[in-house]
């Protein structure tokens, strides 16, 4: 199985990056490339849904330090680039090249290899943006090891980007009518009638599968038991990565007063067989998508293993029930 974002196909060379007289070299072919992020927007062609990953010879002013280095394939380098950090003359220059778009909403148009580098991308200038201080002494941080550090320019201390786990979870019952279920639940500012699954952060000192289970407690009320683990997705939306498992449940009452929940349901596969697949991607005409309107209820996005986790146990692929 593969989700979105998964497939990196750039060698992160972790050891080579480290070399400035190697990541200077790599900077200055011709060849290399550049992606560019404007506050979590990336940078597409004006006349189709791919990204516009643009020359050094397009972005003569440019620097080393201004940019962070993604990696290499067979072709080329492709840096990571904050478009803020450019004269505003070439931030101009750049809307006569290409447009800045949502990365989720149009992942679905995408290969999966520019899904990846775009998400990479976005999460590291994101990143960036946010550690500005050192934490340490709240003296101003400089970009280290090809931008996949800071340093303290007062006390020297390391930065360096973290991922921050999140258990995401379907749970499963079988009710005394003989019907399998799956809990479902969402949030109030969610699309209407979008359901997806449980989802939460990891607290310190706590296993994956505590976390499974306190989360589903916390927001929902029902006791889950036998959480076991499915697959992950990278999520850098910012710094994530999702964990997805499955879980029984011993209880049916649900309460949703505790938490962030707007509500959460109990779902049969039939039901879940009529869902609508809400996804707001834009088409190749640039007008976006309108999700099907006559279900009453809609999957969650397509771009997240949350989908999956549904799916698969519609299709019995996952699941004791």
């Amino acid at each position: 199985m593969t989700f979105a974002y998964s497939q990196m196909p750039l060698d992160r060379c972790s050891n080579e990056r480290k070399n400035k007289t190697w990541l200077t070299a790599e900077f200055n072919k011709p060849e290399t490339l550049f992606c560019l992020i404007n506050n979590g927007k990336c940078f597409f062609k004006l006349d189709e849904i791919a990204p516009l990953l643009l020359s050094k010879a397009q972005l003569l002013t440019l620097n080393v330090d201004q940019c962070i280095f993604l990696g290499r394939n067979e072709q080329q380098a492709i840096f990571a680039v904050d478009q803020n950090k450019l004269k505003f003359s070439d931030q101009e220059e750049l809307l006569t090249l290409g447009q800045w778009l949502s990365l989720r909403k149009h992942t679905s148009l995408l290969h999966p290899f520019d899904a990846a580098i775009l998400a990479l991308a976005k999460g590291l200038v994101h990143w960036h943006k946010s550690h500005q201080f050192c934490g340490q002494c709240g003296n101003i941080n400089r970009s280290a090891e090809a931008g996949h550090a800071r340093k303290c320019s007062e006390c020297r201390n390391m930065t360096f980007p973290r991922t921050d786990p999140a258990v995401i979870m379907l749970v499963e019952r079988m009710f005394a009518d003989g019907v399998p279920r799956c809990l479902l639940g969402r949030q109030a500012n969610w699309p209407d009638g979008v359901y997806s699954t449980l989802a939460g952060f990891v607290d310190p000192g706590e296993t994956l599968e505590a976390t499974v289970i306190r989360e589903v407690a916390e927001e929902t009320a029902i006791i889950a038991e036998n959480p076991s683990y499915i697959a992950s997705q990278p999520w850098p939306f910012p710094a994530s990565i999702m964990l997805g498992f499955i879980a029984q449940a011993s209880s049916e009452k649900i309460d949703t007063r505790q938490d962030s929940l707007e509500s959460a349901q109990w779902f049969s596969r039939q039901q879940i067989a009529n869902f609508a697949v809400y996804d707001s991607a834009i088409n190749s005409e640039g007008q976006q998508n309108t999700p099907q309107l006559t279900p009453k209820y809609k999957m969650s996005s397509s771009d997240s293993i949350s989908a999956y986790l549904i799916t698969a146990w519609l299709n019995k692929e996952i699941g004791k029930h």
